[in-house]
């Protein structure tokens, strides 16, 4: 079994699955996070229904959440023999939307704790939206991730360039 084969949360994501996420009637972080990991079998019957391709499965995600709408966040496992923590975090929506994140676990910690989801971090249709810093979150990503604090702002930045064609990719695969 390689390390990416793993359906447990590590340490650091299921502290921070278990801090509730304020929607605050839209003003708020639109993210339910799951309590553990889609199985590889809803997984593959996830991703054939969003590319519309009946040829691919799942074996790339590890879904750990939602936002209000469907859309799915989860580890994009793109580097080889890596662990989960090394893997970038992406999000999926339901009406076509892609984006990378954060480059891995540690800058997703520290973009949780600055007030982003997967979904706000993702997109910019809202844009008057306010991120609104979490103490529980960033107290999370202090213990786990030190040495990795940045701004919601660059762990996006960060994700985006190191993974410029992640839409690109995803595109591709769809019929």
């Amino acid at each position: 079994m390689t390390p990416t084969d793993d359906r447990q949360f590590p340490a650091a994501l299921a502290a921070a699955m278990a801090v509730p996420f304020d929607y605050a009637g839209g003003d708020g972080v639109d993210f339910e996070p799951f309590g553990a990991f889609l199985s590889a079998e809803e997984t593959t019957d996830w991703f054939r229904a969003w590319t519309g391709n009946g040829e691919l499965d799942g074996d790339g995600f590890r879904v750990f959440g939602q936002d209000g709408s469907g859309g799915y966040a989860a580890f994009w496992l793109i580097r080889p023999s890596q662990p989960l923590a090394h893997q970038p975090a992406v999000f999926l929506g339901s009406e076509g939307e892609t984006g990378v994140v954060a480059r891995d676990l540690g800058d997703f910690l520290w973009l949780l704790a600055g007030g982003f989801g997967p979904w706000e971090a993702a997109t910019s249709y809202e844009p008057d939206w306010i991120p609104r810093p979490n103490r529980d979150l960033t107290a999370i990503a202090e213990r786990f991730a030190p040495g990795q604090r940045r701004s919601a702002a660059d762990v996006i930045e960060l994700a985006t360039q190191e993974f410029p064609e992640f839409d690109d990719t995803i595109m591709e695969l769809c019929r």
